[in-house]
């Protein structure tokens, strides 16, 4: 019963992962040989866009760590009644793996959520007007020697 309960949570975990990935933004038209401001109100657009994907894609990625954590929890749950010691470290090796993985999504949505929309590929050349030049480098300091 144990077995067939993480087999199902493990196949229901991967199978949300790959529909998240699977779940891709329609392809773009092309840019519309408008006057001038054309290209401004595109990037407007496409900003916008990229912001609902982003909501969307956090508030997914929430519930399947919510998800993940209420069956960490049965799992845990289940562990404390399991009274064969061979059993109970096999399935206290699975908690503990689960604990780490959730962490680890959690961590990572932090993470998503705190780069917005961009993410890395857009992380200051898409922002502020900058108009697709590279940002400026980081101040540096000098150390007294």
């Amino acid at each position: 019963m144990n077995r067939k309960s993480l087999l199902v949570i493990v196949m229901l975990t991967l199978a949300s992962l790959a529909w998240a990935q699977t779940q891709g933004a329609p392809p773009q038209a092309p840019p519309a040989a408008g006057g001038p401001g054309g290209h401004d109100q595109m990037g407007m657009e496409h900003h916008g866009k990229m912001m609902e994907m982003h909501k969307q894609h956090m508030e997914a990625m929430k519930a399947d760590v919510d998800k993940m954590k209420a069956s960490l929890d049965q799992l845990k749950a289940n562990v404390a009644k399991i009274s064969d010691a061979a059993e109970k470290e096999r399935w206290q090796a699975n908690v503990d793996m689960w604990t780490v993985m959730v962490g680890h999504m959690e961590q990572m949505m932090k993470h998503m959520d705190a780069m917005g929309p961009g993410g890395m590929m857009g992380h200051g050349m898409m922002h502020h007007g900058d108009k697709g030049t590279p940002p400026p480098s980081p101040p540096t300091e000098l150390k007294p020697q």
